[in-house]
């Protein structure tokens, strides 16, 4: 079997036989990928605490038919900790940056597209939002939304705030739709559409673009309104919701 290298993110995992373990990551330069990892649920295992989600890993993996085989980890996790400490304890340790960084790896696992499919923005994209949480220095809740907004844009899916998102008529306006792709004119607007107030739609374009000043400015009112236009627009597009963001602590 052919060996390569990669740096990934583990996504999540899963048990296999009494001993073995399934690992799906998101890698820089293959996309995501589901290996098995041998041995690795037994106290002896060489490399079973570098294999749980959020783990931060430099992995070599040996190419299979259905599955590839993990022959070899190195832990990059404390990339995201002033103090060293491995990146999932410390997102660990707080139950708001966990529950927003469970959804965030639940969307990238969705959003990569097919196994070893380059993904290469949905992986740095998922990095950089995993930094921003272990460092603590945004709101948790903040960060997902603008994770799951630019996610959603990489995989093709951007949603319009300012033109309308049917005929381009230029805002704003007062209608959001997710089948539509975002906001509506009057002439465009489908029964049923939503009239989030101008903060909300504000609050999101900031979070698509990156304006932190609007962002964090914004009142809990707004944010809890954004919040679930964000969840309404990514099941739409996903045709299910996120599993993990019922828990997410708003």
């Amino acid at each position: 079997m052919s060996l390569y290298r990669d740096e990934a993110i583990v996504l999540r995992t899963q048990k296999l036989g009494e001993a073995d373990r399934i690992v799906t990551v998101l890698s820089h330069r293959h996309g995501r990928v589901r290996a098995v990892a041998r041995g690795v649920r037994r106290t002896t295992s060489r490399f079973g605490a570098r294999l749980e989600p959020f783990s931060h890993v430099d992995l070599q993996l040996a190419e299979g038919r259905s599955l590839h085989v993990v022959t070899q980890v190195e832990s990059l996790s404390t990339w995201g900790s002033s103090s060293g400490r491995p990146l999932g304890s410390v997102i660990g340790g707080d139950y708001r940056a966990y529950t927003a960084g469970t959804a965030m790896l639940e969307a990238a696992d969705r959003l990569a597209g097919e196994d070893f499919e380059p993904a290469v923005q949905q992986y740095l994209l998922l990095v950089g939002g995993l930094r921003v949480l272990a460092a603590g220095e945004r709101e948790p809740s903040l960060v997902l939304d603008a994770f799951l907004l630019r996610s959603l844009s990489v995989a093709g899916y951007a949603p319009s705030f300012d033109d309308c998102a049917r005929c381009g008529e230029p805002g704003p306006h007062r209608s959001f739709s997710p089948p539509m792709g975002g906001m509506t004119c009057s002439a465009c607007r489908p029964p049923g559409s939503a009239s989030p107030r101008p903060e909300t739609v504000a609050l999101l374009s900031a979070l698509l673009t990156g304006d932190w000043t609007t962002a964090t400015a914004s009142d809990e009112r707004t944010r809890r309104e954004g919040a679930g236009l964000v969840a309404a627009y990514l099941q739409w597009h996903l045709e299910r919701g996120l599993r993990s963001l019922t828990h997410v602590d708003r």
